[in-house]
């Protein structure tokens, strides 16, 4: 049975730093695209980041770009997303997620997901 579960939520204030987690159990792990969302309150989910099975390959979100990192540690079965000068517009829950064919932020290619994990940041 698979299992993605974040991690590394919280309350921030704006301009500080989070570093979200997500395990992934069930599957082979370097075998998948791996990737974060979010959905805001009253918003669609959106892609943020995502990053190919070797690491080697990452695509952000124009609006994360340049202050959020992606990145994997495959012997860990491991994501992370280092998240630094946060906004309020980043207050959203973040979703971890499983892509085993594809490459990119399209939510239906996905295959596995978490629960999410709530990050707010005030202002």
């Amino acid at each position: 049975q698979v299992q993605v579960v974040e991690s590394g939520g919280g309350l921030v204030q704006a301009g500080g730093s989070l570093r979200l987690s997500c395990t992934a159990s069930g599957l082979t792990f370097d075998a998948y695209t791996m990737g974060w969302f979010r959905q805001a309150p009253g918003k669609e989910r959106e892609g943020v980041s995502c990053i190919n099975w070797s690491g080697r390959s990452t695509a952000y979100a124009n609006s994360v770009k340049g202050r959020f990192t992606i990145s994997r540690d495959n012997a860990k079965n491991t994501l992370y997303l280092q998240m630094n000068s946060l906004k309020p517009e980043d207050t959203a829950m973040y979703y971890c997620a499983a892509d085993r064919t594809g490459w990119g932020l399209q939510e239906y290619e996905y295959n596995y997901w978490g629960q999410g994990t709530q990050v707010t940041v005030s202002s």
